[in-house]
């Protein structure tokens, strides 16, 4: 009996000690913890990994020594990480934060693309959502969360935004509804990528539908022929101007019937609140910006300027 009992202290410092003590693993480890998986897989697979000395000492620090469920995650493992520590780890859910990046002026196709293309995501996506339904952010996410409920969030998030914009929206810009706001903020993202450029391109084309001319915007144009599904590929023609199609703003007057891209919040401000300016016209000016004009003499001027400075010799 005495025997049997001195057995068992020993057998529980040893058990104790492998709790405790630096694990196995020399280099950082990644486990997922899938949703359902019970404490005993859970040690199962740190051992198979040599994460843990022995399964039971991880069973036996998770069960009796931190107490509460072990949370689903993907976690990542510390060289020399005690049983004891990763139990503690999975308990408090301190997992591994992953970030989805959307940068602005990408189509609604590209984002699923996107989402598609990381495997740290599950289950596919049922239906691309509608253009400019989903704000260009950073999200954080868990190993496993689903692409429809990222898209789900970052649709939220256009919606939140939106209505904070439009609710501080400049009233004179004439626009009758939120969703229009975000097609005319969806023109300008793609017609500049200088953030202070954007009011002030913003302002032409409000000018310009108030004085009933047509946008003719050249991105319009590219949105129309791919259907935002992939880059045109090549510079647009003359004939290309005349593609029929109701998203096409050199032949169709007022905004497009939707937006032609996902605009970030910049381009949402500058479209609630343009620049007030005279301009009806822009052309690129060489340096990554626009030269703008409020008459047709000096466009054609700017125009002649920007073919020189492009022309090879």
């Amino acid at each position: 009996m005495k025997r049997a009992f001195v057995a068992g202290v020993v057998l529980g410092g040893v058990a104790v000690v492998g709790i405790i003590a630096p694990g196995p693993a020399s280099d950082k480890q990644t486990i997922i913890v899938a949703h359902g998986m019970h404490t005993g897989e859970i040690a199962a697979q740190l051992a198979g990994q040599k994460a843990v000395y022995a399964a039971p000492l991880f069973h036996i620090a998770a069960k009796f020594l931190v107490g509460g469920a072990l949370k689903a995650g993907e976690y990542e493992i510390a060289p020399h990480a005690s049983a004891l520590a990763i139990a503690r780890m999975m308990r408090d859910g301190k997992s591994v934060v992953r970030m989805f990046t959307v940068a602005e002026g990408l189509t609604s196709f590209d984002v699923v693309r996107l989402l598609d293309a990381d495997p740290a995501l599950s289950g596919a996506v049922t239906v691309t959502p509608p253009e400019g339904s989903l704000l260009p952010e950073t999200y954080r996410y868990d190993f496993g969360d689903s692409r429809d409920a990222i898209i789900g969030r970052m649709q939220k998030a256009m919606q939140d935004r939106l209505g904070e914009i439009w609710e501080n929206r400049d009233m004179g810009i004439g626009l009758q509804a939120p969703h229009q706001l975000v097609v005319m903020a969806s023109i300008v993202e793609k017609e500049t990528a200088k953030p202070d450029e954007r009011p002030r391109i913003a302002g032409v084309f409000y000018n310009r539908l108030q004085q009933n001319m047509r946008l003719q915007s050249d991105p319009t144009v590219i949105y129309a022929m791919t259907d935002g599904r992939n880059d045109l590929g090549r510079p647009l023609t003359h004939e290309d101007l005349a593609f029929a199609s109701p998203l096409n703003t050199y032949t169709s007057d007022g905004l497009p019937p939707q937006p032609i891209c996902s605009p970030g919040v910049k381009a949402l401000q500058a479209a609630a609140h343009p620049e007030h300016n005279d301009f009806l016209y822009f052309v690129a000016d060489g340096t990554g910006g626009h030269a703008f004009a409020a008459d047709l003499a000096t466009q054609d001027a700017n125009i002649n300027r920007w073919h020189q400075m492009t022309k090879h010799p």
